[in-house]
């Protein structure tokens, strides 16, 4: 075969075009550090490569957003468990020094500003917030769990269930010393000779269900229903209503609060729920659940909201009611729970729905502690007023009858003292439970914190695998670039030295 000068030289011209886009191509190379620069190069490493940067963008997803998201939420929820144990445990350290008999007037006047001021701690950790988000309203993220200012018009109609384990026997004292005030004042003893000094002041032991708010509305709004531990209806009779327990005890006998064995009285302005003796062992007996419905208008500010407790529906604008669902019709819980995506198929619950944590009964536990710190401080105050009228010159002709008063007085302060020692020590049982249960829930954070970080462990370690397998994939060492390059530069240098020495020669070099 005849090879002619242009078949050379266009063999010189394609091999240094060849050589050409090898230098151009490991030159790219050599800038990006990337084995291909588009698809088409090599569509296995292409393939491979979306697969990888897939994975790795929802691992950076699960480890850069989702987890430190969770932890952040967690840790916002855990803080504010730790200030509720505090508030708590100061409570019930009030209880215990509230149980010594050695308490002077100064003392108890300690213990109730320490827990009037506990009082507006008690749920304000209820509010408390992930980057604006409160933590414990389920998915009414952007409300707070307790009312932030008094709001006397705002109107909710509450359903609230209850069981015979939740009927206490509470005592009830009837009468309350007036202290005279002048020497006519201390001999009229109309009043205390109505019923004799000695029985002036009564105490009586009655069942009770208490409601979760106090001050409710009138008695056209409450009904109650019950039933045995079968489903079957239990008939209650209707309600007598009293706006408060001085208004009880004057539609009583004497002024002594009573109530029949087959009534119900209802205590509006402490929101209690009074049984007859009959009707209280019939619920028990029975084991009977029951369900009270009533209306309550006006809530102070630190009061809990009652959606994130009870089915309600809130009636403050008759027109355009709001209706809550806590339970369905079968009466099991509702639950609004937050989940974070933290891994491939793993989701986490990051929170605690305010019932988890906070008892309604605290509010009205301490409401009740405060009444009788003040009751027993009132009483007492009135027995001093008395020993000192005694050695008063205008009341010199009426020690006979302030002796009297003393009596009456001395009576209703051993009963507030009585009631206050049976609180204190009741307390301290209750704010163990109360305490026991806001444990529960900080052990459940702190495992879900646990399950967190080992997730954040092994989702670091996947991250740093797949960035290694994605770098193995797409990226090549410089320095065998720079081995390849110089091979494939000194071999385009070549082909143009051959190039030069081909175009050189002629016709005339044969002649």
């Amino acid at each position: 075969m005849r090879i002619t000068n242009n078949m050379m030289i266009n063999n010189t011209s394609a091999n240094i075009n060849g050589n050409k886009i090898n230098v151009n191509a490991l030159n790219l190379q050599m800038s990006s550090q990337k084995k291909i620069q588009r698809p088409s190069e090599n569509p296995i490493i292409a393939i491979r490569s979306l697969r990888l940067r897939s994975t790795l963008s929802q691992i950076d997803q699960y480890y850069e957003k989702n987890i430190p998201d969770a932890e952040a939420w967690l840790e916002a929820t855990e803080t504010a468990l730790k200030n509720m144990n505090k508030i708590l445990t100061d409570v019930k350290t009030e209880c215990v020094n509230g149980t010594n008999s050695y308490l002077t007037a100064e003392d108890r006047n300690t213990i109730l500003k320490n827990l009037t001021a506990l009082k507006t701690q008690l749920y304000s950790e209820g509010n408390a917030d992930n980057a604006g988000r409160t933590v414990f309203t389920g998915y009414r993220t952007n409300s707070q769990l307790t009312f932030a200012e008094d709001e006397a018009d705002t109107t909710y109609q509450i359903t609230q269930k209850f069981t015979y384990k939740d009927i206490d026997e509470y005592a009830y004292f009837s009468g309350s010393v007036d202290v005279p005030t002048t020497p006519a004042e201390v001999t009229d003893l109309t009043e205390l000779n109505r019923v004799s000094e000695e029985n002036y002041i009564a105490k009586d032991n009655y069942d009770r269900i208490r409601l979760a708010y106090d001050k409710i509305d009138d008695g056209d709004t409450i009904t109650l229903t019950a039933a045995d531990k079968d489903g079957n209806a239990i008939t209650l009779p209707t309600p007598t209503v009293y706006a408060s327990e001085a208004e009880w005890a004057d539609n009583g006998t004497n002024g002594r609060k009573s109530i029949g064995d087959n009534e119900i009285i209802v205590i509006q302005n402490t929101g209690e729920v009074i049984l007859g003796s009959e009707i209280a062992k019939e619920l028990k007996s029975s084991r009977a659940s029951i369900e009270i419905d009533y209306q309550k208008t006006g809530f102070d500010k630190g009061e809990l909201r009652p959606e994130y407790y009870y089915n309600c529906t809130d009636i403050s604008d008759e027109k355009n009611p709001i209706e809550y669902t806590k339970f369905d019709a079968n009466g099991n819980k509702i639950y609004e729970d937050i989940n974070y995506i933290v891994s491939l198929n793993q989701t986490l619950t990051v929170n605690l729905q305010a019932d988890e944590v906070f008892d309604m009964n605290i509010y009205q536990d301490v409401v009740e502690l405060m009444d009788a710190v003040q009751a027993a401080i009132n009483a007492n105050d009135k027995v001093d007023r008395l020993k000192e009228m005694k050695n008063e010159a205008q009341y010199a002709d009426c020690k006979e009858q302030i002796e009297k008063w003393l009596a009456a007085a001395q009576k209703e302060a051993d009963y507030a003292d009585s009631r206050l020692t049976e609180l204190y020590s009741a307390g301290i049982g209750k704010f163990d439970k109360y305490l026991e249960k806001l444990n529960i829930a900080y052990t459940e954070v702190g495992a879900r914190g646990d399950q967190l970080e080992m997730t954040e462990v092994r989702i670091s370690n996947l991250q740093l695998t797949q960035e290694e397998l994605k770098s193995c994939n797409e990226d090549k060492e410089i320095s065998d670039i720079i081995i390849e390059y110089t091979a494939a530069f000194n071999a385009y240098q070549a082909s143009l030295l051959a190039a030069g020495k081909i175009e050189k020669q002629t016709l005339l070099d044969y002649i």
